[in-house]
């Protein structure tokens, strides 16, 4: 007899699904019982660690991501995370146990109370079989529905008593050839549009985000960008970096206050943006979005994206396909080369170090093939001081919620392993998942975790300053033991005094066998 457990399973494989992160309780045990060989289980120790390593590995795969969780309490306990899968259109399947279909109705310990609701709106969509049959059927859904653009996650919420029941083998045999194509992309006539408005500018510019980091749109922004001669910006607090960082068409990160980007726009008289939302602000701003002068163009898949904008021409459809598209029939300019950036000498003198001399050593210790998970709040505005060179290279939590850096570094190593992995972290944001050392010490993960500790919560002592509030011993965090916390959960640790210190210890990361963590002081 064929399982519903056996035809899920079955689902799982049809739709790419590689590995399977989670923190299981009482109400998922039936479905551990039939985890195959070939589907590995990476367990966390809480729930926003498994989300964020299921993202991590998604986003770094091209593959849907698949987490298992507890009932309500730990899906709720995933949902800090969740705000950053969901932001960053990453495609992930979240499941979590429902209580004995019995026990349901008369509100039972551990009930998933009105779970289609629970995870509203951070969910494309989200389901519960009315029959033990209709498991698998409404996974395949959810997978199609995460992976079809705009992706996101979707939630699934499965009653523990239906994993041994018999499966509807008819369905199985359906569901097991099904597939959707779901990348629209734009018209011819939305090509020539963007061409032609880059053809007749007098002063344009490129901007892109995170849905430009794919390997072909990351070289055909490359390849437009040196064609038309265009200065290139990343979009405002961008989660990825779609855009060599040493080019010589490179400008730099765009600003996230309202006025501040108006103003680096002001410079031009068209903008094309590709793969981002127009804009991500951050920074408080009153002042207006946009300058008399400028005009942008911008394509994305997230149809919401593109209404919610306060300006511009908003096209639908694939970012990395209309970029390859609009940088084959753009015409050559020769108007002169954009301005290189001028990236200023950092004060190299100890014992606590600047960021921006933190990130120049840690740049000197790694490498062109080398990811970063930067959650590291003190070098938002300074992280393109690292050399990128290759799409997929730079991974930052999509929605700003911290504790997803830690643990996505370890999903996207075991998604890359012939690519070294650095974590960038902050002590503070260290601080919402470090049990995510202990899945990276379990299964030996490579992952080098940098933490820079400054005993405090710095960012939000520059939004103080910016909202003239007065600081206080709330953002104090000093005497935490970064260092005790790593070696606890199994972690090779070591502390760098000196700049060439932690840059000698990141040169020899590629060769590392384990997770290591090493703490450097900062201003």
């Amino acid at each position: 007899m064929t399982t519903v457990s056996d035809a899920f399973y079955g689902v799982l494989r049809h739709h790419g699904v590689e590995a399977v992160f989670g923190n299981p309780g009482s109400n998922e045990l039936s479905f551990l019982t039939g985890l195959p060989d070939d589907i590995p289980y990476y367990l966390a120790l809480q729930e926003g660690a498994a989300i964020a390593m299921a993202d991590g590995f998604a986003q770094a795969s091209g593959t849907p991501g698949f987490v298992n969780l507890h009932a309500a309490a730990g899906t709720g306990n995933s949902m800090g995370c969740m705000t950053n899968t969901q932001s960053a259109h990453t495609p992930v399947v979240v499941m979590a146990g429902q209580q004995a279909r019995r026990y349901v109705p008369v509100g039972a310990l551990l009930t998933n109370v009105d779970p289609i609701k629970l995870t509203d709106p951070l969910v494309k969509w989200a389901g519960e079989p009315l029959r033990a049959q209709d498991g698998p059927a409404l996974v395949s859904k959810g997978l199609m529905l995460a992976n079809s653009a705009p992706r996101g996650v979707v939630y699934l919420s499965v009653p523990l008593d239906d994993w041994t029941e018999a499966a509807d083998e008819n369905a199985l045999t359906h569901l097991l050839k099904r597939a959707v194509d779901g990348s629209p992309v734009v018209s011819p006539q939305t090509v020539d549009a963007l061409v032609s408005a880059l053809d007749s500018a007098s002063g344009p510019a490129l901007v892109v985000g995170p849905g430009a980091d794919t390997e072909e749109g990351f070289e055909a922004a490359v390849a437009l960008a040196e064609r038309a001669r265009l200065p290139v910006w990343i979009a405002p607090s961008a989660p990825r970096c779609p855009f060599p960082t040493r080019h010589r068409c490179y400008q730099g990160l765009l600003p996230s206050a309202a006025g501040a980007v108006a103003k680096v726009l002001a410079r031009y008289d068209t903008v094309v943006c590709f793969g981002a939302p127009v804009f991500r602000y951050h920074v408080t701003s009153n002042e207006d979005f946009l300058q008399p002068g400028t005009t942008v163009y911008a394509v994305t898949d997230d149809p919401d994206e593109a209404a919610r904008a306060p300006f511009g021409h908003i096209f639908v459809g694939d970012a990395s396909d209309a970029l390859v598209r609009v940088a084959g029939a753009a015409a050559a300019s020769e108007r002169p080369w954009p301005a290189p950036r001028t990236i200023t000498e950092a004060d190299t003198s100890g014992p606590r170090f600047t960021v921006e001399a933190i990130l120049d050593a840690i740049d000197r210790g790694t490498s062109d093939d080398t990811v970063f998970a930067l959650e590291w709040t003190s070098a938002d505005m300074a992280r393109d001081r690292l050399g990128i060179a290759r799409a997929h290279s730079l991974f930052y939590p999509a929605s700003g919620g911290l504790g997803w850096g830690l643990p996505a570094a370890i999903g996207l190593k075991l998604a890359c392993p012939d690519r070294p992995l650095v974590a960038l972290l902050g002590d503070g944001a260290m601080q919402y998942t470090p049990s995510g050392l202990w899945t990276a010490a379990r299964h030996n993960v490579p992952v080098t975790f940098v933490v820079c500790t400054n005993d405090r919560y710095r960012a939000l002592e520059e939004f103080a300053d910016i909202l003239r509030v007065p600081k206080g011993d709330y953002l104090d965090i000093s005497d935490i033991g970064v260092l005790d916390i790593a070696r606890g959960y199994g972690l090779e640790v070591h502390r760098a005094e000196t700049l060439e210190d932690l840059t000698e210890y990141l040169k020899k990361g590629p060769e590392a066998t384990g997770p290591r963590l090493v703490e450097i002081l900062q201003r």
